[in-house]
């Protein structure tokens, strides 16, 4: 079979909602080069150092490459991934230099070329991600290890957004709790969840894709009987009482869905809310509190925002 690979040049900020297009449109696979992934290894704390090739990478922002099968469909097929990209222009996005060009790729290369982008990575003080094809042996005895097929929908989990929502979670989660990821995507958040103790975890994704990536992860990291993984809008009729709600989604999708992370969880639970760019910064935080949470931290990495906030122990007069 014949596929077509088509590559958008554009920004960091625009990594998140491009790939969900990507995804949507039917991509069978979705690559990401980006430029400071060349220089990112010097100025991290625990991502473990590999070779990279700068001629696969463009001077400046990030390639994504998606990879969809050749048929009669493929140029309509196109023109609505481009209008829904310059459609991200109306939520302030910046996309960049927006340049799109398509490549013919041979099957075999398709299958196996986009593997050199993932190596082990440390992400944090215990947590190392591995993908599945990778060997590797524990540096430390109570190291974490996450392993992963990210089945060309989903990353590794080294993007900064990732990094620090595990981090956050390394962090608050502890023995016995019960954890809502919203927008689980690769399941990556779910899986260290149960490793770093919590009890359940309850996985939503509206994405087929994702809830299928959650599924096969939970099996690989052999964590499947304790994350209960469903097709849902953000937490629309989820009633489940948590000591902690994570999301790794846009700005624009935290926003919405800050009531009911209030609602969902246990008095002096915590809400990580990750994927805010620094322009939406106080926007979260403003609708967080509205919503009646405390806000405990705010983290960075490059360009990407974490917030933590608090559900106070006990309901304000």
């Amino acid at each position: 079979m014949k596929w077509t690979e088509i590559c958008i040049h554009t920004t960091n900020e625009a990594i998140e909602p491009i790939s969900n297009i990507l995804h949507e449109a039917g991509a069978s696979g979705v690559v990401i080069e980006d430029s400071e992934d060349l220089v990112r290894q010097h100025d991290s704390l625990y991502g473990e150092v590999y070779d990279l090739n700068p001629d696969d990478y463009p001077e400046e922002g990030v390639y994504i490459k998606a990879y969809l099968p050749m048929s009669s469909f493929l140029g309509e097929t196109v023109e609505e991934i481009k209008q829904a990209i310059n459609n991200l222009m109306l939520y302030d996005i910046d996309l960049g230099k927006n340049k799109i060009t398509m490549s013919e790729v041979n099957e075999q290369d398709w299958a196996t070329a986009w593997k050199k982008y993932y190596k082990p990575v440390k992400i944090s003080e215990k947590i190392t991600i591995i993908p599945t094809w990778e060997d590797y042996e524990p540096v430390n005895s109570d190291e974490l290890i996450i392993e992963l097929d990210p089945g060309m929908a989903f990353g590794t989990g080294t993007h900064p957004t990732t990094v620090l929502s595990l981090q956050a979670l390394e962090q608050y989660v502890k023995k016995g709790h019960t954890v809502i990821d919203v927008g689980s995507g690769s399941g990556v958040l779910s899986v260290a969840s149960i490793l770093l103790g919590a009890e359940n975890v309850y996985a939503f994704d509206i994405a087929d894709v994702a809830v299928k990536s959650t599924t096969i992860n939970a099996k690989l990291n052999q964590v499947e009987d304790k994350i209960h993984v469903k097709q849902n809008n953000l937490l629309d009729g989820v009633d489940t009482e948590a000591d902690v709600v994570v999301s790794n989604i846009l700005a624009e999708i935290i926003v919405r869905f800050t009531d009911e992370a209030f609602g969902c969880l246990k008095p002096g639970g915590f809400f990580i809310a990750s994927g805010v760019i620094q322009g939406k910064k106080q926007e979260v935080k403003e609708k967080m509190i509205q919503s009646g949470f405390d806000i405990l931290e705010t983290n960075q990495m490059e360009d990407w925002i974490s917030i933590v906030a608090k559900k106070p122990a006990e309901s304000r007069s």
